[in-house]
């Protein structure tokens, strides 16, 4: 069973705008797959649409096999219990601290605090940043910040990653690092789908990846000896 499944999705807001045209794929659990495009494609509003913060105009998203568009607003954060979202300008509350920021989460879905150290400490020693479990987010580098919004996700133990841009604003070696670290949790088994514009990451890390333009998927290229590597997204059709 697939993670997620789109089928003939659409978003057309209410002055004729299409900001998505008819997407159909599947990402199959413990996937990693980039969704690129230029600026203004579509990709955070396709993230968007999976998270249930965009409502769509036509078709179907299943995120773990539930029909996204019929649920309640009152199921909408149980589906997203399951899903690690991680954002370009990394969304940290700056008079927490790290320690802090990653456990809020776990503070609202009533865990005890016993727990909640252990997975906190858990994740930032993997992570390697234990060291700034009481420091405050203005005082981290931009590496240093995405790793602590990386770490506020994987606390929750996702079975999904949605990833917006995550290295927009750091640098080429920061960039490759915050990818290795995705390759870890991925190994482990969590699916990730990461949206970026940087054609050098998608040079340097060869996954299947998913070319949005203009709202279309244009493209569902798979690295070279791959299932479907380079052949064109057929409408309606999802590999």
């Amino acid at each position: 069973m697939p993670v997620l499944s789109l089928k003939g999705v659409k978003k057309t807001y209410p002055n004729g705008n299409e900001a998505i045209r008819d997407v159909s794929f599947d990402v199959e659990r413990g996937e990693f797959l980039f969704l690129s495009g230029p600026s203004g494609s579509g990709k955070t509003t396709l993230l968007r649409i999976l998270l249930k913060m965009e409502e769509v105009t036509g078709g179907e998203v299943l995120v773990f096999d539930k029909n996204v568009r019929a649920l309640k607003t009152s199921a909408i954060p149980y589906l997203r219990r399951n899903i690690g979202v991680i954002f370009q300008d990394f969304r940290l509350l700056q008079n927490r601290t790290v320690f802090e920021n990653l456990g809020l989460g776990l503070n609202i879905l009533g865990l005890s605090q016993v727990e909640i150290s252990r997975r906190v400490e858990g994740v930032l020693y993997d992570l390697g940043i234990d060291r700034y479990a009481g420091a405050y987010p203005p005082m981290l580098s931009g590496g240093e910040q995405q790793r602590v919004a990386i770490g506020r996700a994987l606390v929750m133990e996702p079975a999904l990653i949605l990833a917006d841009e995550p290295t927009g604003n750091l640098d080429w070696e920061l960039s490759q690092e915050i990818v290795r670290l995705f390759e870890e949790l991925n190994a482990r088994g969590t699916a990730v789908l990461m949206a970026t514009h940087d054609r050098f990451l998608l040079d340097a890390f060869p996954k299947r990846t998913l070319l949005i333009n203009r709202g279309m998927l244009v493209e569902d290229r798979w690295p070279a000896g791959r299932r479907g590597a380079a052949e064109p997204a057929s409408k309606g059709e999802s590999r």
